[in-house]
Parts: C-alpha cells; structure tokens; sequence
C-alpha cells in the first residue's frame, strides 16, 4: 500500500517541477519572434538564419547559422539568451554581434530566442 510519507527524491523532484513551472509557462512567442528576427536579426543571419545575411560576407567570424543542429546543439539556451541581450564577446563568440539588451524588451528576446530554435534541421 502507498505510505503517506513521500520518499525523499520524490519530493525533491516535484520541488524542482515546481520550480521550474514559472519558466516553462514564459517560453517565447514563435511568430512575435520571427518579426523580431526579420527585424533586427536578417542583415547578419539571413532571412532563412543560414549566417548568409547581406553583411555576413564582410564579417570575420561569419555569423552562425541556426540552421546547424549540430553547432547550436552545442550552445545552451543561457548562452544564447547572454549573446542576445550582452553581445557576441560576452559569450566568447564574435565581437561583432551586438548587445540588444538595451535595444530589446527581455519579452521579444525571449521572442526571438523561441523563434531561431525553430531554425534547426533536426
């Protein structure tokens, strides 16, 4: 029969459900995202997010290209939130991608964010 005491990594997994749950419900808006991207994002990344923008060709390092599982699996999503709002060198990567942490609300970030994880080709 069930005990009325909860076994101790239980509890510590629904604690950190718990937890969890505000950040999960604030997953960003794919479509806000994508005008976003278009906005601000397409001269450097391109309209497909390829690292092929118009600018891209006069950059060193190129940008990234968010359709590459393989190079964006390797990046986690506190990284990419800390490129985004601190800029390129905040993250070790290009010193060319600029802060828009000043530019954009941390709601379009998130945004955008949600936006280029749909990019990647499984």
């Amino acid at each position: 029969m069930f005990s009325r005491r909860f076994d101790p990594a239980l509890k510590a997994s629904l604690f950190a459900a718990a937890l969890l749950a505000p950040a999960l419900a604030r997953a960003g808006d794919v479509a806000a995202g994508k005008i976003v991207f278009q906005q601000n994002c397409v001269l450097c990344h391109g309209n497909a997010g390829k690292g092929d923008g118009q600018a891209a060709a006069a950059l060193n390092p190129k940008p990234k290209d968010f359709t590459d599982p393989k190079a964006m699996g390797k990046i986690s999503q506190e990284t990419r939130l800390k490129a985004v709002t601190e800029g390129g060198a905040s993250v070790g990567a290009s010193p060319v991608m600029p802060a828009f942490g000043q530019m954009l609300s941390a709601k379009q970030i998130e945004d955008v964010l949600a936006y280029v994880g749909t990019l990647m080709k499984h």
